[in-house]
């Protein structure tokens, strides 16, 4: 299984899969690899860039730096559509203060799971486009939390819950909305549910 984004809910998504018995973990960030020793000299309030290796890291995954997703793989007849089977990546460096693509760098990695846990300010605008889901006035993705019905898109079959529907927050309102996500779920595919509210 593939985890796209390096921070702490990347770092938190590494840990439950290992402790679900995924069979191997790869974390992408496209940032690339920090520094070992953090630049001493900088001082409050800039937060000194380091190489933090968190308890989940420590418990086995595959860390790739500055690495961009440039799309998924299905078992569809397309190759696009159907139950995931990979992604496509590419290498990326700064140039001019952007993000580039580094030519010939592109690769294809196979997995069964990607588990999208980055960004900060909304979800990319992109990804939502792509599945043609409706965006509310904050950019993110636009879902309701009533008992009935809720967290479902604008679009059949596509649920949003946590930092892609409220935005960045904190994470036990994910872990609340993602229980409850997952309720709405299980009654959309089995018409009732025991699950926890």
């Amino acid at each position: 299984m593939i985890v796209i984004g390096g921070g702490d809910t990347g770092s938190d998504c590494v840990g439950t899969s290992n402790r679900h018995g995924a069979a191997s973990v790869t974390q992408f960030e496209v940032m690339p690899q920090p520094p070992a020793e953090e630049n001493r000299p900088m001082t409050w309030p800039y937060w000194p860039l380091k190489l933090r290796t968190s308890s989940s890291h420590e418990e086995g995954c595959t860390r790739e730096f500055a690495i961009s997703t440039k799309a998924f793989t299905g078992d569809g007849k397309d190759g696009k559509s159907g139950k995931i089977t990979g992604l496509t990546t590419v290498n990326v460096e700064f140039k001019d203060g952007k993000l580039v693509e580094i030519a010939g760098t592109e690769k294809n990695y196979k997995a069964d799971l990607v588990l999208l846990a980055m960004g900060f300010v909304n979800p990319v605008g992109t990804v939502l486009e792509a599945f043609g889901v409706e965006k509310d006035p904050r950019g993110n993705a636009k879902a309701g939390t009533d008992v009935v019905g809720g967290y479902k898109t604008n679009v059949a079959k596509v649920f949003a819950a946590g930092d892609m529907r409220r935005g960045q927050s904190l994470v036990v309102w994910a872990i609340r909305e993602g229980r409850q996500a997952a309720r709405a779920v299980d009654e959309f595919l089995s018409g009732a549910s025991t699950l926890p509210r």
